[in-house]
């Protein structure tokens, strides 16, 4: 787990290393434990180091390797480097580290571009070829590592953050209406390539792009799991899906214990959390640490879930921390967690994850955590919906349940000059839930959810708030075989018991039933739901900076009737619709966009 940066030029002069030094300099916080630059002609790569496996300094990075004329940056974690190290081994290849960044070098060395198809893990990689001067670029399968891109006419830039490349320089940083029409009306969320600001894109999970040493780029996608029910599953009972989900999880979950450090996990006292608590016990794991986080209730709404936490804590003798943040604290953090995010996001989760990530990495530098098996197993409220429905009246029920707005709806809120044509949104969506490979209405909705919202919100939000702290989540629930098998498993099976069912069924064989038969709950910080005192005056100030004023993005009279009743205009998640635009202008102002 790492920064990475570098520079290509399409024009053949020499790559700006002084650049990739300013932009590699922003992410110490991610990579704390070392750092580097290399240049060879029209190609520079800089990287910041988090130890976590081969601790020594073989497996520094940038990697040169000579013997297969390749240079290398990687972020991430390949959970079955050992495995692909033998069998590469056994292929002739040599090793000079015992890591496994190398392992993914020698892995293009051999299969090309086709060495994605052979990683099991997360990853960002950028790799250069001496002999041909093509730079390929590849991100993991649920894009859990993020990988930014500038790109003009003669230059392409990359960072693993889009604050990196602003320290670059040369960015266009004037607002995307596309994608601020996605940010309003899609919770937040901007699908890839688009970012907020026009100059920076973002390469989209599951890809792999090549950069030919004459400019020309070409990519391809190279996973996309069908949700549809398979033949070889056909006789399958309700047992039996539980009995493969089960290994499946126990097998993600022991791989993501590889690691020279030790490893804990984040315990919210959820199903989700739990049941890897449960299982890490249950492949022998003792003292392992557990982590919980909660914050003080504001306006009656409880901000701390330590009653469930804690019963899983002793139930599997955990070494247990739990973390209390008073009410009056959150301005500081608010304005650090905005700092380190790559992207505006609005949900209030960031800044609990942020001083969760905080304490934590006083502790370990490897954390696994439940994200993800809302969207993969059907836990949210939407999805049963959706099974009423059939595909054509998929969109109508999907935006109702999540769609902040539809275009009405920004016009009352975006000044006409930042009004993109259309409805881009619901386009986006419409296409997406519309698309072969999905067999139901439920299907298309846990499709959207597992490939763009989940990316693009929580596991972004995790990655963010974590690596502020130079920490490694690692998301079990996203093992790519796991979500896999859960894509081909009845949504019926997916959605009983008010949602997850089969993950239920399967939790009642190892935890306690308190954890299970209980409400669904939520990461809670409750000073960020309902806005009152300084928080309210820390938002109004940012929507009144002068900034705010030059840029003239929000129609004057909503934001004035949003500050009027800060509490009262709430999206269909529970959001707070003053906050969404607060944080916005936030998030510019603290990464100086003017």
């Amino acid at each position: 787990m790492c920064g990475l940066a570098g520079e290509f030029r399409k024009d053949a002069t020499r790559a700006d290393v002084v650049a990739v030094e300013r932009m590699a300099a922003t992410m110490c916080d991610r990579g704390p434990d070392g750092s580097g630059v290399w240049s060879n002609g029209p190609v520079a790569l800089g990287h910041r180091r988090l130890k976590i496996i081969d601790l020594s300094a073989a497996s520094g990075q940038p990697i040169v390797d000579s013997a297969t004329g390749l240079s290398a940056v990687f972020n991430g974690c390949i959970y079955n480097y050992r495995e692909l190290r033998a069998e590469l081994s056994a292929k002739g290849h040599r090793f000079f580290s015992t890591g496994d960044s190398e392992v993914v070098v020698k892995a293009y060395a051999e299969w090309g571009l086709d060495f994605v198809d052979h990683l099991i893990g997360m990853f960002a990689v950028a790799i250069t070829e001496r002999d041909s001067g093509r730079l390929v670029l590849a991100r993991d399968r649920l894009g859990i590592k993020p990988l930014y891109l500038a790109e003009s006419s003669g230059v392409v830039r990359f960072a693993s953050t889009l604050p990196a490349l602003l320290a670059g320089g040369d960015v266009d940083t004037t607002i995307d209406s596309v994608a601020l029409a996605h940010y309003l009306s899609f919770h937040s969320i901007v699908p890839p390539p688009r970012t907020i600001l026009r100059g920076v894109r973002k390469l989209p999970p599951a890809t792999v792009r090549v950069y030919e040493p004459d400019g020309r780029s070409h990519e391809r996608v190279y996973w996309s799991p069908p949700f549809l029910r398979r033949a070889e599953h056909a006789d399958w009972s309700e047992k039996d899906w539980q009995d493969a989900l089960l290994e499946s999880l126990t097998r993600a979950v022991r791989r993501r214990m590889v690691a020279d450090v030790p490893v804990g996990v984040l315990l919210s006292g959820g199903l989700d959390s739990s049941l890897v608590v449960a299982l890490l016990a249950g492949e022998g794991q003792r003292g392992l640490s557990t982590f919980s986080i909660g914050f003080d209730a504001v306006g009656g709404r409880e901000g701390d879930e330590f009653r469930y936490s804690d019963i899983v804590a002793k139930t599997f003798d955990t070494d247990h921390h739990q973390i209390r943040v008073a009410a009056r604290d959150l301005v500081p953090p608010l304005e650090a967690a905005v700092a380190a995010m790559g992207e505006p996001m609005v949900s209030h989760d960031c800044v609990a994850f942020y001083l969760l990530s905080q304490e934590v990495s006083r502790h370990v530098k490897v954390v696994q955590s439940g994200q993800g098996a809302d969207e993969i197993l059907g836990g949210y409220h939407w999805y049963p919906p959706l099974a009423r429905v059939d595909r054509e009246q998929a969109l109508d029920t999907y935006a109702r349940a999540f769609f902040d707005r539809d275009a009405a709806g920004l016009a009352r809120v975006l000044n006409p000059d930042w009004l993109a044509e259309g409805d881009p949104a619901r386009e986006f969506v419409a296409a997406h839930l519309a698309a072969p490979g999905a067999q139901t209405a439920v299907d298309a909705g846990l499709r959207i959810d597992t490939q763009i919202m989940l990316t693009d919100d929580p596991v972004k939000r995790v990655d963010n708030m974590t690596m502020a702290h130079g920490l490694e989540a690692r998301v079990p629930f996203l093992d790519h075989e796991f979500v896999e098998l859960a894509a081909a498993c009845p949504p019926e099976l997916k959605l009983a018991q008010g949602g997850k069912g089969v993950l239920k069924e399967i939790g009642r064989r190892v935890l306690p039933h308190e954890v299970i038969d209980r409400p669904k709950g939520y990461f809670p910080v409750p000073g960020l739901t309902h806005l009152e005192g300084k928080l309210l005056d820390r938002v109004r100030d940012a929507l009144s900076a002068p900034e705010a004023r030059r840029r003239d993005l929000f129609r004057t009279d909503y934001v004035n009737a949003l500050l009027d009743a800060p509490n009262a205009e709430l999206t269909p998640l529970n959001g707070n619709k003053l906050w969404q635009l607060g944080l916005l202008e936030m998030w510019l102002q603290s990464h100086g966009i003017d």
